[in-house]
């Protein structure tokens, strides 16, 4: 009986070795503005009629949209930040700014500006 040669295989590409940067950088994008914009609303509006108007209601329907959106930030955050081999302290600081109304959308801005020209992130 004769043995068979080892079968080649290619080793598997990982999720992130697979997804165009392109694709990760949209949703990074598209996850910052949809953050930042009920941050904003509730940082802006929701927090001063609760606080001098007496009506809680939007900041608590607000506060939750936020905090569902930004688990998806961060899940954005992560992917951009490994598929682009960023640092863990670029990475806190990017998934920071989500959390500090209006910063996201600055952070959004510097992030694409430089994944775009190839250089390092944030």
């Amino acid at each position: 009986m004769t043995e068979q040669p080892a079968a080649r295989t290619r080793p598997r590409k990982s999720f992130i070795d697979r997804t165009p940067t392109a694709s990760l950088l949209r949703n990074y994008r598209i996850s910052a503005w949809v953050v930042g914009v009920p941050l904003a609303a509730l940082i802006l509006v929701a927090m001063p009629m609760k606080y001098f108007g007496g009506i809680p209601e939007p900041t608590t329907i607000i506060g939750i949209a936020h905090g569902w959106l930004y688990m998806v930030y961060f899940v954005c955050t992560v992917l951009l930040s490994l598929k682009r081999h960023w640092s863990i302290g670029r990475t806190a600081l990017v998934v920071i700014c989500g959390t500090i109304p209006l910063v996201s959308f600055y952070a959004e801005h510097v992030v694409h500006k430089n994944v775009t020209a190839q250089t390092p992130g944030w």
